[in-house]
């Protein structure tokens, strides 16, 4: 199944994965020069430079399925302006206290409450999605149920700069 993505979240995998893949000769290094102290089986070294290996291949083994399954949606080409959607900002409003609050609907890849970015997977991003100017949203939040109305839809969106790596 694809999993949507704006192009900052795609290239920050990118990013991620080139500089995992950018610490292979460094931890093989690490191997060898860990083989070199003797006996394997009582080698404390050894056993953890192959453990931060099998870490990092894992690592990179999700990120690239991750970046396999990713349907890259670019939020400035976004021609519903009327509904919540993927890639949107919207400001809500809670009902009962009146506080307003600026919210990035993205991927799971680049939520960050900090910037008011939220997943489309999270409870309120699910409320919301879909929704238009307007409407009250019930949602289902760890602390409560609480409602939102929609007070403002619009589309920023900044990219990042890709990291470019030597060799690559």
């Amino acid at each position: 199944m694809k999993r949507p993505m704006t192009p900052r979240g795609y290239a920050a995998l990118r990013n991620e994965l080139k500089k995992l893949k950018g610490m292979r000769p460094e931890l093989a290094r690490a191997i060898e020069i860990a083989r070199g102290h003797g006996d394997l089986s009582e080698n404390g070294d050894y056993d953890a430079a192959k453990e931060k290996s099998g870490m990092v291949e894992a690592k990179i083994r999700d990120i690239e399925t991750r970046l396999a399954m990713a349907e890259v949606i670019d939020p400035r080409k976004l021609t519903i302006t009327d509904r919540v959607v993927f890639g949107a900002t919207v400001t809500i409003e809670d009902v009962d206290s009146g506080e307003r609050r600026v919210i990035s609907i993205y991927g799971a890849e680049e939520s960050d409450i900090e910037k008011g970015w939220i997943s489309f997977e999270a409870p309120l991003g699910k409320g919301l999605i879909g929704k238009e100017l307007g409407d009250v949203v019930k949602v289902a939040l760890p602390g409560g149920a609480r409602e939102y109305e929609i007070v403002e839809l619009a589309v920023t969106y900044e990219e990042i700069e890709e990291i470019v790596i030597e060799g690559e």
